[in-house]
This record gives structure tokens, sequence and C-alpha cells, in this order.
């Protein structure tokens, strides 16, 4: 079954399934919308409640996309909600997707664990995707995070046309916060779809980034390094937000990587704000919320994690003798998430350059693409090729193209062919390394071919060389990349 956007059959299925209830917070937008869904999750949940969170798609096994307390449900809890919902379907000839089959799985989750708050990210756009059946008195508010060209086969091909769909999950006499944007035409649509709709417009008060401040921030962490066997990563962000609901300015630390997370944890802490003081939210929340935020949102800010978005790991290769290497995994899958890869690289490439003992930077790209029209490859990978800063560092680059395994349950999904990555990458930049996985046959094990080939060549240690594998291109990569690692922290020999 492919891509069926419409709320007809879930709102067919679900009148037969237990009904939903829990408070919820309904976040959509091309970019960005994981990572607010996980910092708000981490707020609540240092702040004492229980907390449902609903993303996709997932990286490793479905259940991953089902969270309680930022946890992943267990198998059992999983197949007993899908039988429930599958046979419900199966009486009633209701025939709904796989997607809409997993959303009402995750709500009957939600429902049965009696979780405090709910996290929902949206599938797909907004008004057609499943996750906006939720019936209007259980959504507390509605997010959109920035808003950018991705799907436009089923959203529209321009910004102005994804925005009315991402927006018309506005619910009437409810808030809805619009996160800071990149293209001024959005805000002005949303504004009108949320007046149309009857809810409440809320613009996203910003954070902002300050000086490192010992007294607060406690000692500055050692100097960033690659190397492998003593990697130091980059230091959190201090930032600081204002709003009429906290006292004071807050200061906080922020550990997930890359400036654009201070536009998400803008977005995420108005969101907060709202939800303490918009007459509508604070009636719903449990009692004395307010009070536990202010004492507890710095660890929530603190603890947040999203795997697979700008996230450093050590992996072991073997080739040609037992080693640890850096990576770097993104699920950078357009032009916009690129920009923000390639922005985020520089940034090391700077921090590095002014470390006196290195010398040399190595970085290998290994990308996989899904196919998605009108998007091509081009359009995903060029920015991560345009020119950086001048920077004494000399800078190494390969790139290796593969496909990804395709995911259970989505046979539409498809891998761009290597050879294709390979001529894009040849059109964008010259006298690079290229390596190149076959188009046809298994796709098993091309990724490990690649780690090997990027170990191989160049293997002798030398001082003031360090060296950054970033995988990259597809979330479904990452997922590969994910099992790989976990395979190896199972069988560490």
């Amino acid at each position: 079954m492919s891509i069926k956007l419409s709320l007809e059959r879930i709102r067919l299925l679900a009148p037969h399934l237990p009904p939903y209830s829990r408070p919820t917070v309904h976040v959509a937008g091309t970019n960005g919308k994981g990572s607010v869904t996980c910092m708000l999750s981490s707020i609540f949940l240092a702040s004492g409640l229980t907390v449902g969170r609903f993303n996709s798609p997932h990286l490793v096994s479905v259940q991953d996309s089902i969270l309680i307390n930022e946890e992943s449900i267990s198998l059992e809890q999983y197949n007993l909600s899908r039988a429930a919902v599958e046979s419900a379907d199966q009486a009633h000839g209701t025939e709904v997707t796989s997607f809409e089959k997993l959303t009402l799985v995750a709500l009957q989750v939600f429902e049965k664990v009696g979780v405090d708050v709910v996290v929902i990210e949206v599938g797909m756009g907004g008004r057609l995707d499943a996750t906006n059946y939720i019936p209007d008195e259980c959504i507390l508010l509605s997010a959109l995070t920035a808003v950018d060209l991705d799907h436009q086969l089923f959203l529209g091909n321009t910004v102005e046309l994804i925005a009315k769909e991402k927006a018309s999950i506005a619910r009437k006499n409810k808030p809805f916060v619009l996160g800071i944007q990149k293209y001024a035409a959005v805000e002005n649509v949303v504004r009108s779809v949320v007046e149309q709709t009857g809810a409440h417009f809320i613009a996203t008060h910003s954070a902002q980034r300050r000086a490192w401040d010992d007294t607060i921030d406690g000692p500055l962490p050692p100097t960033f390094s690659l190397d492998a066997e003593s990697f130091r990563p980059p230091p959190p962000q201090p930032i600081t937000f204002t709003s009429s609901a906290f006292p004071n300015s807050l200061s906080a630390l922020l550990y997930l990587n890359g400036s654009h997370q201070v536009e998400n944890l803008s977005l995420a802490l108005t969101v907060i704000s709202t939800l303490m003081t918009h007459p509508s939210c604070a009636s719903r929340m449990p009692s004395g919320f307010s009070e536990r935020v202010l004492q507890n949102i710095n660890t929530g800010i603190r603890n947040a994690t999203w795997r697979g978005r700008l996230s450093f790991h050590s992996l072991m290769v073997s080739s040609p003798y037992p080693r640890a290497i850096t990576v770097l995994v993104d699920g950078a899958h357009n032009r916009a998430s690129s920009e923000t890869l390639a922005s985020y690289i520089s940034n090391l490439v700077t921090m590095l350059g002014g470390n006196p003992k290195v010398r040399t930077l190595r970085l290998t790209y290994i990308l996989a693409l899904s196919r998605s029209p009108p998007k091509t490859p081009k359009d995903t990978l060029s920015p991560l090729f345009d020119s950086r800063s001048s920077t004494r560092l000399s800078i190494q680059t390969k790139v290796a193209a593969i496909r990804f395994t395709s995911p259970e349950g989505m046979p539409w999904v498809n891998s761009v062919p290597p050879s294709v990555i390979a001529a894009t990458v040849r059109e964008s930049v010259s006298g690079i390394g290229l390596w190149v996985a076959s188009d046809e046959g298994d796709i098993q094990g091309q990724l490990e071919s690649a780690l090997e080939w990027v170990t191989t060549e160049g293997t002798e240690e030398e001082d003031g060389v360090q060296e950054l594998v970033i995988v990259a291109g597809s979330l479904y990569l990452v997922a590969d990349f994910y099992r790989l690692l976990a395979k190896q922290e199972v069988n560490p020999s």
C-alpha cells in the first residue's frame, strides 16, 4: 500500500476502539519537529509527568516510534495494541494504511497507560495526516516548526501551499504556536489559516545564545577532539530565554548539536510557556505543573537527546587493523536539512582549526538517498559540497554512495541508485575519492563495505590528523547504522 493521505479511513475505524482522551501537544513542520517533540518530552519528564511520545519513521524497530517516559515500549505492549487495531480493522473493513494503523496503536498504548501528557509528531503534512484525527478536546495546543520544500507531490510545490497544509492542524479556541521561519511568506499563510480556524496565534519567543558563565554553567569542557580513542564532544550551547511565564530569565545548557537547535528550543520553550499561562491549557495540566517546570526545566533541556540528528558515535572497525573511528550520524534528507548539516560541519572545522595540534582533517561521507520526486539528488547533496570558510586545516574529502535497507511495511520507499549519487557528487565537486556500491542485487553489507573502504584508505596513524565519517542522506540509512552499532554492542569482538 502506498501513501494515501486521508482522514476517512481512520475516522471510520477509531470509534470501534477504546476512545482516546489524553492531553496532547501536536507538532507539525518540515524540519525540526522531531527535535521539538524530544525537547518537550524531556522537559515534561523532568517535571515529574508521565509522558507518551510518538515519532515517525522509526529508526531500528517499529516500537521505537512509541515511547513512554523516553523509553521505547516493549514488543509485548506493541503487539497487544496492534492486534486490537488489526482485529477492528478486519471486522469493519476499513483498510487503514500502515501509518494510520501505527498511529492508532500509539494512541491506544498511551490511553492504556494513562500518561499525563502526549507529544505527537505529524507524519507528513498536517491537514490529512492520520495524527490529525485526534479529537479537538484532547489537543492542548498545536505547533509548527520550520517549513521548507519537501514531499511536494503530496503537499504542493511552494512553501505557501506546504505551510497551509501543515497549519491545518490548528484547532478552534486552542493555541497555535508558530516557530521561527526561513520564509516570511509562511507566517502570513499560517496566520490566515489559524484565524479562519478560530485558533489563537502565538509567535515563538527567541532563545538567545550567550557567553559561557562558569558561575552558572560550571567549568568549560575540554577542547573538542575527533580522536576516537579520546573523543571529546563539542561543548553544549549556553542559552537564555525570557518569557512572562518565568519570573527570571532562564539560563540553560543545550546539549543537542547545531545552532538550529536553538531555534527548535525557542519553539519548545514557547510551547511550555503557553501551557503554563494560556487558560485553555493550564486547566488541563496536572496540579502544580508550573511550579514543577520552574524547578526542573534546566534538567529537561540538558537531558534532551535525539538519535540520528547530528549524533556522534564511536564504531570499531577491523580493517586493516582493529581501531575505533568517530562517526557523525544525521538524517539530513532535503536541501534545508543538508544546509544545516553543512553549516554544522563548517563549525566543527572552525573549532578544530583553533587547535594548533591538528593539521589535517579527513572527511568521508557515506550517503544514501530515498527517491522522492520532484526532489533531486542534487537538491539534497549540493549544500554538502559548497565551499567552506577558509581554514588553515588541510581537508581531505571522500564519498561512498550506497543504498539503504527498505523499511518494513513501506515497499514504496526505495533508494536512489548509488551510481546516480556518484554522478551528482562528481558534478558538484572534483578531485575527491569515490566508492560506489552496486545499483542492483543484495543491499546487505553495503554499509559495512563502505566503512571498510573508508578505513583502508589512508590507514597510517599520523600526528596532527583527525578523521570523521559522516553517515547522512536518509533516516533509513541512519537506521542501518544503528543496527550495525547495536550488533557491535552485543558482540564487541
